[in-house]
Order: C-alpha cells, then sequence, then structure tokens
C-alpha cells in the first residue's frame, strides 16, 4: 500500500463505533452504539449493536426458519441492525469462525450473513462471540462525514465486552463512560444561553 492509500484508509472509520448523540433527531437511532463495517468514499455500513428486537431471539428465528436449535443459542437476542434492509441478516461474530463468505472488519471482528452459517451457529459450533443482527445503517457518499461534522456521532474504539457482552439496554452508556463522560451530562434538548 502506497502511504497516501494509508493515511486515506486511516481517515475511514471501519471497525470503530459510533455512539448516537442524543439529540439525534432519528428516533431509530436513539442512543444507537454502530458497529462500523466499511466506510470509503462512497459511503458507510454499520450495524446497530444495542436495539434488541422486542420478543425475538435467534431460537424463534431459526426455528421460523424451520432449522434446528441448540440450547445454547436458544435466547440469543435478535439485534435491529438499522432501517435499511430490515429482513437481512448479519452474524458480527469473533474472528474464531470463518466460511467462505466471512467479511474480516478488523482485528477481532467479522461478518457473515448466510443460512449456511445460521445453520452452524444453530448447532452450537458457532463463533465464541456473536450477534445476530436484522437490517442494517447505511449512509451515501459524504453523509456519514458531513453527520460527523455536525456532531450527531461520536467515535471509539471497540472492545470485546461493549459489543458482545450483556446488558445490551446499557451499551450506549458504557461506551459514553469510555471516553471518561459522564452519560448524565448529555440531554436530549438543545438551547443556547
Amino acid at each position: 500500500m502506497k502511504p497516501e492509500d494509508k493515511s486515506k484508509k486511516d481517515n475511514y472509520l471501519v471497525g470503530r463505533l459510533l455512539l448516537a448523540m442524543p439529540q439525534m433527531g432519528d428516533p431509530r437511532f436513539y442512543k444507537a452504539v454502530v458497529f462500523v463495517c466499511s466506510h470509503d468514499e462512497n459511503g458507510a455500513m454499520g450495524l446497530v449493536i444495542n436495539h434488541a428486537l422486542p420478543g425475538l431471539d435467534i431460537g424463534a428465528l431459526l426455528q421460523q426458519m424451520k432449522i434446528e436449535v441448540d440450547e445454547s443459542t436458544q435466547d440469543t437476542p435478535v439485534m435491529s441492525g438499522g432501517p435499511v434492509e430490515s429482513a437481512r441478516g448479519f452474524i458480527l461474530h469473533s474472528n474464531d469462525f470463518k466460511q467462505k463468505d466471512t467479511v474480516h472488519v478488523c482485528d477481532d471482528i467479522s461478518v457473515t450473513g448466510t443460512v449456511d452459517a445460521l445453520k452452524v451457529i444453530a448447532t452450537g459450533q458457532g463463533p465464541a462471540q456473536m450477534l445476530f443482527i436484522l437490517g442494517y445503517a447505511g449512509w451515501g457518499a459524504g453523509q456519514l462525514d458531513q453527520e460527523l461534522q455536525q456532531n450527531a456521532w461520536l467515535v471509539i474504539d471497540p472492545d470485546a465486552d461493549l459489543i458482545f457482552g450483556p446488558g445490551t439496554d446499557e451499551k450506549w452508556d458504557r461506551a459514553v463512560r469510555k471516553l471518561g463522560i459522564d452519560p448524565g451530562m448529555f440531554s436530549g434538548a438543545s438551547g443556547s444561553a
């Protein structure tokens, strides 16, 4: 890779987390934590990792698909990854699992989106850590960069516990604390003095 290519790539947010600021007007992204899977001059794609779909777990979903489920994956919640293609499934997972369609995103995390992968996971042979996500967040060319300039998002480095750990509803607060900020300092309203 040429030095100028590396510096250009370093400006992109692949493998990082976006934290939606409370004043963001889109309720679909209220306190969203988004794992960025791709980001380049053509746009960006990410997966919301902290909005569980109510009443839906991977066991129920796999049963709907007529896939027999191992008990170890039965109660894993299904996340709402964003408003784009909400019926399309993604497995965000640790790098100890790989299939031919797996996309390696960063050092510790990959994404796989095939029914064959779900069948393997249903048998209990899947990755050590994973989230199953329906839908994704997408941005056109320059759109995410503009939202960042408007302070709609904070950006942090991910860690496995934040992404895959328990407490889905607390992930945004934990991520903000990771920056050394008290989440209570943010308010959903903006004003002027």
